[in-house]
């Protein structure tokens, strides 16, 4: 159930989708892919589905679950993830030509707490 709502965003279905195929998603796509679907699945399932990707190994995808989550990196907001993308050849956001693609807080619920400390940020950055 966790992968389906997941895939209610057409950016993280795209990524499920290449991860299940087995290509490279490069680094910020595992990059992003970790910061929105640890909000969703467990770590062994995060970890699995890293694993996929050809280019990386299980000790990579444990690291990068284990230094998101220490971090308590929120989900990146669309200008990041375009940004992001432009390092790299795999194409994290579909259609990116199309305003509201990729905008992972309009797509998907977060859990209450991912918006609450993103609140906190935006007003400590205003002090």
């Amino acid at each position: 159930m966790a992968v389906d709502d997941l895939k209610q965003s057409p950016m993280m279905a795209h990524l499920l989708d290449a991860l299940d195929a087995g290509k490279d998603i490069g680094h910020y796509g595992r990059l992003t892919f970790t910061m929105i679907a640890r909000h969703f699945l467990d770590e062994a399932t995060l970890v699995d589905y890293l694993q996929n990707d050809k280019d990386f190994s299980a000790d990579e995808a444990k690291g990068l679950y284990q230094q998101v989550e220490s971090k308590g990196y929120s989900p990146p907001k669309r200008e990041s993830i375009l940004d992001w993308q432009q390092h790299q050849d795999f194409p994290i956001c579909p259609n990116p030509d199309a305003p509201d693609s990729c905008n992972v807080y309009q797509d998907l619920q977060f859990p209450t707490e991912v918006y609450e400390n993103i609140s906190e940020y935006y007003e400590e950055k205003a002090d």
